[in-house]
């Protein structure tokens, strides 16, 4: 799976080098109203990104992904944009973007940003404009109305519902309805829609002009849609189905539009490139990744896998067989805004039948008491994971406070939550919050009530334990989880070559070993007791996930050897 080391543009000039700097690069994900606060109202800005440009050069990776920063009531997190084209003005202005990322494209970080293409936020002008326009009306036509059933059109057009719970349609003042498959206030765009295509084609270029260099595409799979009458009558899964024909999700037209935005990323030298959020069945994964398209496409599977050996590797190596097919490098996540952050997740008992998800989603609704967290295997596992994870071919995605061992916060109060999955199904799932609490850069005898995030409280309130996670408590103890990932970084950085591995047989089911190009070779011990290991392997140790004294590869530990 050896990658050129350029490209070629569609008309065909050869791109620069630097066109295939995403292939393998480690990316890192801010959430940046939790990531830093630089102007005290508990909300972290983009002046506090910059601030903290030396952490993130120092830290190693090679571009950073910036959940949404765009205007927004917040109703979901960021995700329910007003203007596609500014910032929200509690975190900053254009200038501090522009600033940022100067900032940034001076420390070597490339630049990816997150853009919401399947619904817009209700506060959008389109959508404003859309509410006193009539039915059948041009600017009705950028989002989906339906008139509803019966007599008096009072029922929704169908009983579909939405995936933050609760219906799918939301009537409006005239009787009509809007489709909504998230929260009320993020109304699904129509893709069908000239104007809707021509004003994306405007946003990727106003982003891409300011030097950003690359887009994160969120709910990839869902733009095109099919809602000739009749709808259907009975709940849609939100899996999307195998064949194309969803009414909703993973049609064969999507690709259309990734063609059109595939035409505007070829404008720039090197070209601009996306990832897509698309949850699609594997086979199909591949359509999105392709050179016509995006280029990339999310691949959560490890984040869902078993902590086993077997699954582990099942998962890599199909994985890795889909990119060579589609011609795209793999893309590697434990965690992310959307889920339970992996030390938790790997502290939680395993449940025979329920997969890890599962087990975290019915933990978080007990408020983190039922059942009991493991919190050091759950650490030891994550830094194992960590190192295996960032030993394969292909890009990494790291989720900010990962770095620091950060484990999930699950108690939150009811009056602090914002996730609105918590709102609309009346506190019968927690959410997401629990992953979003801002991070602790000091210990709280210097960094104050909220751990240095801020000068004042954080919009989220942030546990006394997080004292111990703390950026400078973590600089300053050798053996600390931000020191792994800045030893980790930086030997990747110098042992990494083409975009292949070989398996090697340990001997063990619980040891999974391979080797990359120059005979890296990173081996894991999933198991509960330690292995032997031949005497030429300890000898070549250059990092382990834990402590490595004798022969002994102890357990649920990565070492690399090199």
């Amino acid at each position: 799976m050896v990658q050129p080391d350029s490209t070629v543009l569609t008309d065909g000039r050869p791109s620069s080098p630097d066109a295939t700097w995403w292939r393998q690069a480690v990316v890192y994900q801010i959430y940046p109203r939790s990531f830093a606060d630089v102007d005290g109202d508990g909300l972290g800005d983009l002046a506090g990104i910059t601030s903290r440009v030396p952490y993130l050069r120092d830290l190693g990776v090679q571009a950073v992904w910036l959940s949404p920063f765009y205007p927004s009531a917040l109703a979901d997190g960021g995700y329910d944009v007003d203007d596609y084209r500014d910032v929200d003005p509690r975190l900053g202005s254009l200038d501090d973007f522009d600033a940022m990322v100067a900032a940034l494209h001076d420390a070597g970080i490339k630049v990816v940003v997150d853009i919401v293409p399947n619904h817009s936020s209700d506060r959008h002008s389109w959508f404003r404009e859309a509410l006193v326009s009539p039915p059948g009306s041009p600017e009705r036509d950028r989002y989906i109305f339906r008139d509803g059933q019966g007599p008096d059109g009072s029922v929704p057009p169908s009983d579909w519902e939405s995936l933050f719970g609760g219906p799918a349609w939301e009537r409006v003042a005239d009787g009509q309805w809007y489709l909504h498959m998230f929260a009320r206030e993020q109304p699904d765009l129509n893709w069908d829609n000239a104007d809707v295509r021509a004003d994306f084609l405007r946003t990727l270029r106003f982003w891409s002009d300011r030097g950003v260099d690359g887009f994160r595409v969120d709910v990839a799979h869902g733009l095109a849609k099919d809602l000739t009458p009749p709808l259907a009558g009975t709940l849609l899964p939100d899996e999307p189905l195998a064949g194309g024909n969803h009414p909703l999700w993973d049609r064969d037209e999507v690709h259309d539009i990734y063609r059109e935005w595939r035409s505007v990323f070829d404008e720039y030298d090197p070209p601009r490139t996306a990832v897509a959020e698309a949850w699609v069945h594997d086979l199909r994964r591949a359509r999105y990744a392709s050179p016509e398209g995006l280029g990339q496409a999310f691949n959560f599977d490890l984040l869902e896998a078993a902590w086993d050996a077997g699954a582990f590797r099942a998962v890599i190596a199909h994985n890795l067989a889909h990119a060579e097919q589609s011609g795209a490098s793999s893309t590697w996540v434990l965690s992310n805004h959307d889920v339970v952050r992996h030390a938790t997740r790997y502290g939680l008992p395993e449940v025979d039948g329920l997969p890890t998800k599962e087990v975290a989603r019915r933990w978080l609704l007990t408020d983190g008491t039922e059942p009991a967290v493991d919190v050091d295997r759950g650490l030891r596992r994550a830094r194992a994971a960590t190192l295996l994870m960032l030993a394969l071919p292909g890009s990494a995605y790291l989720y900010q406070g990962e770095e620091l061992g950060l484990a999930e916060v699950p108690d939150l109060p009811a009056a602090a939550r914002e996730d609105p999955i918590y709102f609309r199904t009346g506190g019968a799932e927690r959410g997401r919050d629990g992953c979003r609490v801002p991070l602790p850069w000091q210990a709280r005898a210097e960094g104050g009530e909220s751990f240095g995030f801020g000068p004042g409280p954080a919009h989220l309130p942030q546990p006394a334990w997080f004292d111990r996670y703390a950026v400078d408590a973590e600089l300053a103890d050798p053996a600390s989880t931000l020191r792994l990932y800045r030893q980790a970084l930086a030997l990747r950085r110098q042992l990494q070559g083409a975009e292949s591995l070989e398996w090697l047989e340990s001997g063990n089911p619980d040891v999974l070993a391979f080797a990359r190009p120059g005979g890296w070779q990173c081996w894991t011990n999933f198991g509960p007791r330690p292995v032997t290991v031949p005497a030429d392997l300890r000898a070549g140790l250059v990092l382990g996930s834990g402590v490595v004294d004798d022969d002994q590869l102890p357990p649920e530990t990565t070492v690399w050897i090199a």
